[in-house]
């Protein structure tokens, strides 16, 4: 396993990268409502990342055919923006990368519509919390496993299930760099984090079981069970002070 370093000054590329990604999310949060289709949703993506000076990174990725992954209640990630049609209720899965000066951002944040039930709320604030678990732990000294752990911890200590089939990766000039960071593992294992490695941390967390199931499109992949699933990410840097969180406004 080969983890990337990078200098001050690449990291200081992808805090734009992740200002265009943290930007364009927060645009598409205020945009969702009940009867919107998913692909306005991309179209709007396409036009701020556009706007922004940035580039899309899904788009053409290994095929994908959509500026940004659009997953709907039962979807944990990379759906495909299409006729969905969406409802007061629903919680709506955004995840968005973005390219500046050749180098990458990568963010997720799941959002309700209107008035979500109880469960789905609870599902949501775990998920964002589990998230915030697993960055306190990204810092210099650090084991690649303490972050996972923590992620697991947390969203297993309150009864959910954690995808354990999508990961977290490095990220930098390519959109998955190594290392794979599992949302789950054992504290004090793995790669020793040091300063100027960059991560992109995503936990998926579901009300249900972790096991999941692939669409006959071969992107969209869905809880097995039918369960509620959120997906919260952030793109971090390591530095000797903890984790910068890189998308942010």
């Amino acid at each position: 396993m080969s983890i990337i370093i990078k200098s001050d000054r690449e990291i200081a590329a992808m805090r734009e990268a992740g200002r265009a990604v943290a930007l364009v999310l927060r645009i598409l949060a205020g945009e969702l409502k009940a009867g919107m289709k998913t692909r306005e949703l991309d179209a709007i993506a396409a036009r701020e990342l556009e706007r922004l000076g940035a580039k899309p990174s899904f788009k053409g990725y290994r095929g994908f055919p959509a500026n940004l992954c659009v997953s709907v209640n039962d979807e944990i990630v990379h759906g495909i923006p299409g006729e969905r049609v969406l409802a007061e209720g629903d919680i709506v899965s955004l995840d968005l990368g973005a390219i500046v000066d050749g180098f990458q951002g990568d963010a997720a944040l799941t959002v309700g519509i209107g008035e979500i039930s109880p469960e789905a709320e609870r599902l949501l604030e775990t998920t964002r919390a589990a998230l915030q678990a697993g960055v306190d732990m990204a810092y210099a000294g650090a084991r690649l496993g303490d972050i996972s752990a923590a992620i697991q911890q947390y969203a297993e200590s309150r009864g959910y299930g954690v995808i354990r089939e999508y990961t977290g990766h490095g990220i930098g000039r390519e959109m998955h760099e190594e290392p794979q960071i599992p949302n789950f593992g054992q504290p004090g294992t793995g790669p020793l984090l040091k300063r100027g490695m960059t991560l992109a941390l995503e936990p998926m967390v579901s009300i249900g079981d972790w096991r999941t199931r692939l669409d006959g499109n071969r992107w969209t992949v869905l809880t097995a069970d039918g369960s509620l699933s959120a997906h919260f990410e952030d793109t971090v840097a390591i530095t000797d002070d903890g984790a910068e969180i890189l998308t942010v406004v």
